[in-house]
């Protein structure tokens, strides 16, 4: 035998199972594979979603501090924001404070875009969120936020 299991064999996590980091990484995997198959079609990833929805809020905040914002690296937000420029969704501008930065703003096809994708993402948790009991949705986020912090 070569030693691999089949579908049906049990395989033991261990202490994996007991492990917070674990079970999170494991629940992101969930959300982000959800993500993917609500909004493939629409070109847009879960990464991405974070970029335009900061941008729409935050309108003229300069890519560096949308990086920061969400915690991603200065480098690969000209890749996002780049994928958003092609996507029609996001523009560039000169920054009023820093003219070495560029500013983002939601384009007018974006804004029209944005409400169709929170839409689709809002139905995506909410079917993944009825594993959920009543209130441990709020219970959940409060607990994250407290990790984040």
């Amino acid at each position: 035998m070569d030693g691999s299991t089949g579908p049906a064999d049990e395989i033991s996590f261990g202490v994996l199972g007991e492990m917070l980091g674990y079970r999170l990484r494991r629940a992101q995997l969930t959300f982000f594979n959800n993500f993917s198959t609500a909004c493939s079609d629409l070109g847009v990833s879960p990464g991405l979603f974070g970029v335009l929805v900061i941008a729409k809020e935050n309108p003229g905040l300069t890519q560096t501090a949308v990086a920061q914002a969400l915690g991603n690296d200065r480098s690969a937000m000209v890749a996002a924001v780049d994928r958003l420029e092609k996507l029609d969704l996001i523009e560039r501008r000169p920054s009023k404070k820093d003219r070495r930065s560029y500013a983002l703003y939601l384009t007018d096809h974006g804004q029209k875009f944005y409400k169709e994708l929170v839409d689709r993402v809002a139905a995506h948790e909410d079917k993944l969120c009825e594993r959920l009991k009543p209130g441990e949705k709020e219970l959940l986020l409060e607990i994250l936020s407290r990790f984040a912090s």
